[in-house]
């Protein structure tokens, strides 16, 4: 079927920017539109022009036989800034303060125009890290896991807390949480992934450690090697946490007990070189 340039490039971008990270051959392409790979190769030059111009992520190209275009997530440095600091103002609540000194963040982690964005700043800056697949454990960081796999083009693996006879055999553990010191049960299943992966693990919140400590632990026993963890929002206490290196979004400073509102900040630029 011939198409019009303007309903290439138009199809094109729909097709790369809803399928972050994955790879199209260019003769994928052609046989799609019924055009030339010059003309093809055209078009994707513009598509990269008009996707950067406008700020709106990166187009990628790779050589070779087994090579083709992709779409990546580029968050620029002053818009997460920008972005985080809104999160943090809309945090920096005294009607958010819960017990324990949590805070509530439920509607945040819930809205779309939020946990998209910043899926797209976690996706930004631990692409490099090459993970073959997302994963977190069964709390209200499911939706910024999800996202944050989409944006990577990987799949996500949940660790459930309890055992469901629909996931099959499983892999169960006992760890110790972080922030309440209470044994606690993770399991994973065993076809939900191979050996020898690597992973990623992000979450929502952290403060000691101890819930991405036991995921890596149920990690080991698949062999699969935890190359990096992100989290929407780190405690500043205790800075020894029970993993050594991770990436935050956020930092909490704790609570103003004079007007008994959170600290927060963003931690992105801060962290430019990971």
């Amino acid at each position: 079927m011939k198409t019009k340039r303007s309903e290439r490039i138009g199809a094109m971008i729909r097709i790369l920017t809803e399928n972050p990270n994955t790879l199209y051959s260019y003769p994928a392409f052609c046989e799609m539109f019924g055009a030339a790979k010059s003309s093809i190769s055209e078009d994707i030059a513009s598509i990269k022009s008009i996707i950067e111009k406008f700020g709106l992520g990166k187009i990628e190209t790779v050589a070779g036989a087994a090579g083709g275009v992709r779409f990546l997530q580029n968050v620029s440095d002053e818009d997460a800034y920008k972005f985080l600091l809104n999160i943090c103002e809309k945090l920096s609540k005294e009607e958010r303060v819960l017990p324990g000194d949590f805070i509530y963040t439920v509607d945040i982690l819930s809205d779309p125009k939020y946990v998209g964005k910043m899926s797209e700043i976690l996706a930004t800056k631990l692409r490099n890290l090459n993970a073959d697949f997302v994963v977190t454990v069964e709390t209200k960081g499911i939706p910024i896991a999800l996202m944050t796999a989409r944006n990577l083009g990987i799949p996500l693996v949940i660790a459930r807390r309890d055992n469901s006879s629909s996931e099959g055999p499983v892999v169960t553990i006992n760890y110790v949480s972080g922030s309440s010191s209470r044994l606690q049960t993770m399991s994973v299943a065993k076809m939900s992934m191979g050996q020898g992966k690597k992973a990623l693990v992000i979450d929502d919140f952290m403060k000691a450690g101890g819930t991405v400590k036991g995921i890596c632990g149920i990690m080991k026993e698949f062999d699969v090697d935890v190359v990096g963890v992100g989290v929407v929002i780190a405690t500043a206490e205790p800075q020894q946490k029970n993993v050594n290196d991770y990436y935050s979004l956020i930092t909490m400073y704790g609570i103003d007990r004079e007007n008994n509102i959170p600290i927060l900040k963003p931690t992105y630029s801060m962290n430019m070189n990971i």
